[in-house]
């Protein structure tokens, strides 16, 4: 499917939902992916925080989204 019939079958289908829910959620999503890219400047402290977190990340110092469910699960327990 070429990228036109992709956009004539998503206007189709907006035209025919009522689901102002749906609409509103179709219409955020555009405007989360069309938003121009912004630059953000940071100051000292906030880039060696990202320093920091990308020296642990090479490190292996993480958790994966399992570990933290399971961590949490426990935590709940307790």
């Amino acid at each position: 499917m070429t990228t036109l019939e992709l956009q004539e079958q998503l206007i189709s289908k907006i035209q025919t939902t009522t689901d102002e829910d749906v609409l509103k959620g179709v219409l955020s999503l555009l405007e989360f992916e069309t938003e121009t890219d912004e630059i953000y400047i940071l100051n000292e402290e906030q880039q060696q925080a990202i320093a920091k977190a990308r020296h642990q990340v090479d490190n292996g110092q993480f958790y994966t989204n399992e570990e933290v469910d399971k961590l949490t699960e426990e935590w709940l327990k307790e």
